[in-house]
């Protein structure tokens, strides 16, 4: 077994926080009589204008993926460390890049949705507001979050930084899972895309990518194989992609109708609920907010 294999073996077996007793119900996204996309669902709007949608596929095995588009222009992103993952060691963590939703972030808070492998796994680095809490690896997928919350997904020393780009923040995890609008080469390898718990290879599993708009996208179901969110993320025109968290205990995003607005929960049958990172979280994550 390779160092890697061996750590991924760990993130399927790591132990998250307790759920709250807080019980919820997925609430479907706000539908509206009309999208700037046809097929699209529009779920956010800010400013007078469209900053979050959605829509639904189904992949050729039958599983659905649901896919959330965070509109460039009309979003920022932020990243956040957890309450025990990533180590913080001597980093400054501010009120709006810990465990919880930051009082700054409350009033323009538009979605909040998970992270990548738990440290142990091995599977890239982290920095958080310029300070490197984990050593970044070329090759590695990465979402990249500059100074002015402005996100992007892409190779760590190949398409991003670029240069002169003013990097925060960056989160990586695993080689990337989609590559110039295709598949890894690896996509069929099962252990290559992290452990599952019981074994199983379609699992709960997420994923971010960008578009050529520059448009983020988060995809996610609690049944999926890599290929599948690979070719939904393809379908939607995704260039480039990373693999985010697996198994159930992980997977989850939340959604909020417009800018502080009511959050709920993204996926359908996702275990945890939409106020999980507003009461804290034991693994990083990140919040999308509404720009301006």
């Amino acid at each position: 077994m390779t160092l890697l294999a061996a750590g991924l073996a760990l993130a399927g077996c790591s132990s998250g926080a307790a759920a709250p007793a807080t019980t919820t119900t997925t609430v479907p996204p706000t539908t509206t009589t009309t999208t700037e996309q046809p097929g699209w669902t529009v779920v956010s709007r800010a400013n007078g204008a469209i900053a979050v949608d959605s829509e639904t596929v189904t992949e050729p095995t039958g599983h659905t993926v649901t896919i959330y588009r965070f509109r460039a222009g009309q979003t920022h992103e932020a990243l956040h460390v957890g309450s025990s993952d990533p180590p913080r060691g001597s980093a400054v963590v501010s009120a709006d890049s810990g465990s919880v939703i930051g009082p700054n972030e409350t009033a323009s808070l538009l979605a909040a949705f998970n992270g990548g492998f738990e440290t142990s796994a091995g599977a890239g680095g982290f920095e958080l507001n310029g300070q490197v809490l984990l050593p970044l690896q070329p090759g590695y997928a990465s979402l990249v979050i500059d100074a002015d919350g402005t996100g992007h997904v892409g190779v760590w020393g190949q398409s991003v930084p670029t240069k002169g780009e003013q990097v925060a923040s960056v989160r990586q995890n695993l080689p990337p899972l989609v590559v110039g609008s295709q598949p890894s080469p690896n996509i069929a390898n099962i252990a290559a895309w992290g452990a599952t718990l019981g074994g199983g290879s379609a699992v709960a599993r997420s994923a971010l990518g960008e578009d050529s708009s520059g448009n983020l996208l988060y995809a996610a179901s609690m049944a999926a194989l890599p290929s599948d969110l690979a070719g939904a993320m393809v379908s939607a025109s995704t260039v480039t992609a990373m693999e985010l968290d697996i198994n159930p205990e992980w997977v989850q995003i939340a959604v909020a109708p417009s800018p502080g607005g009511p959050l709920a929960t993204g996926i359908t049958g996702q275990n945890r609920p939409a106020n999980q990172y507003v009461v804290g979280w034991s693994r990083d994550f990140v919040t999308v907010l509404a720009a301006g």
